[in-house]
């Protein structure tokens, strides 16, 4: 008899705030969840099922997923055969930035997030093909160039004025949260750096950076208690370092985004090294 792999997720260390994976799951691998990023991925072997949108969807090898910053959705093995998939987490305001040189900002929406596309596959294949190792300034450049041209071609045409960004003062808001994510921060603060009322500021941060700043706050949160956790870190001491009440609201928080308690994503990841 075959022997069934054990589930596990190798994460690659992130490279300007793009994160990869590669994950192997039997049954259901995340509850109901939602990222602030752009989740761009190949199922590999296996048929990967998800539900986005009051959809049920299925990815067969080969084929592209695309999950829009912000949209709920969950993901499993579509078999008993089991699922292999890899996936890369693309900061928005990265595409918002390289489609903004062609007179469009607006992040680009694709409403059916299973895609066959030869071209966008060798490009995202290429990206994840070696997670173990870095991409590099160059080639994650191109990448996010190529990414960002992918997802405008494959976007859902909406008819919608121009839009006025203020790229300094929603970066410099973007920088404050990440650097102070573990302060306690008020939106006057905010309103005080960008010289904007809060919303325009919050509709313009949505803009280039999918989500609220509160939700882009508590992201890094999580990004940083992640990193905790992997350097060996206790739940409490990670949730005290990364901004949050205790234990349970880190808990509750890196489910939510997740799909998983921070215990599970330790064990699977630490599965992923054995």
């Amino acid at each position: 008899m075959c022997a069934v792999e054990a589930d596990t997720i190798l994460v690659a260390p992130p490279e300007q705030g793009i994160e990869r994976i590669e994950a192997r799951f039997h049954g259901n691998g995340f509850a109901p969840h939602r990222h602030d990023t752009y989740a761009i991925g190949l199922t590999i072997s296996g048929v990967q099922t998800f539900s986005y949108r009051g959809e049920k969807r299925a990815s067969l090898p080969g084929q592209v997923i695309v999950i829009h910053p912000d949209e709920l959705h969950d993901g499993g093995a579509g078999t008993e055969r089991g699922l292999r998939y890899r996936m890369l987490y693309i900061p928005p305001e990265l595409i918002s930035e390289a489609l903004a040189v062609s007179g469009n900002a607006r992040l680009p929406f694709i409403g059916s997030p299973v895609i066959s596309d030869e071209g966008f596959r060798k490009d995202l294949a290429d990206a994840l093909s070696d997670i173990d190792q870095e991409m590099g300034a160059f080639r994650r450049d191109c990448l996010v160039t190529d990414l960002a041209a992918c997802l405008a071609r494959h976007a859902d045409v909406r008819k919608e004025g121009n839009i006025t960004l203020n790229w300094s003062s929603l970066r410099a808001c973007a920088e404050y949260l990440r650097d102070g994510c573990a302060d306690r921060i008020s939106m006057e603060e905010l309103e005080d750096l960008a010289q904007m009322d809060r919303f325009s500021l919050s509709r313009q941060f949505r803009n280039i950076f999918g989500t609220s700043p509160h939700r882009y706050l508590v992201m890094r949160r999580l990004e940083r208690a992640k990193t905790e956790l992997t350097q060996g870190a206790s739940l409490a001491d990670a949730a005290f370092a990364s901004g949050f009440a205790d234990q349970s609201h880190l808990t509750r928080h890196f489910k939510r985004t997740f799909g998983m308690t921070p215990g599970h994503w330790r064990r699977l990841c630490a599965a992923s090294m054995a």
